[in-house]
């Protein structure tokens, strides 16, 4: 009789896939925001787990309060996130915050303008690997802050705004 019933299940599972894949993946929901998303460390001790919960073991841990990350899973009070060299693992939410930062990707300097335009007054550089608050974002350009400086810096050369995405 239980293997009839788990032949049924089977079978049914293998007709409707597409059921079970879209359960599994609203079953890692844990809020309504949209997946994935950019947020940043609210400590500057976090450790980031193997597995959603205290009893997984710690991977790594980081050292720098504001540093941009993408939320990419979300399970109870856990985020699976992903950083900008594309490493992934789990940490607590409490360890996050919604404060959007953006990170000088690349090896070179990027050039902060007075306005969002290439032709515009240079106001400083930003060195690569530099955290700064990203302010607002609109076109191929976002406003940023960073040690007393803000300014315009094209969005090629910052991680974490996606492309296209408008911030207020």
């Amino acid at each position: 009789m239980i293997i009839r019933i788990f032949l049924l299940i089977f079978m049914a599972l293998s007709l409707f896939p597409h059921v079970l894949q879209a359960e599994e993946k609203d079953a890692f929901r844990s809020t309504n925001y949209p997946l994935p998303r950019f947020v940043s460390l609210a400590s500057d001790k976090v450790f980031v787990r193997a597995g959603p919960g205290a009893q997984f073991p710690i991977k790594w841990e980081y050292h720098k309060k504001g540093l941009p990350v993408e939320i990419v899973l979300e399970f109870d009070t856990w985020r699976k996130i992903r950083d900008f060299e594309g490493d992934e693992g789990w940490v607590h939410q409490s360890l996050l915050s919604g404060r959007r930062m953006a990170l000088i990707q690349g090896q070179e300097q990027a050039s902060v303008r007075r306005k969002p335009d290439e032709n515009a007054r240079l106001v400083a550089y930003m060195e690569p690997q530099v955290v700064a608050s990203v302010e607002s974002c609109e076109g191929g350009w976002c406003r940023l802050e960073a040690a007393g400086y803000k300014g315009w810096v094209n969005r090629a050369a910052i991680w974490g705004v996606y492309e296209g995405e408008v911030v207020e």
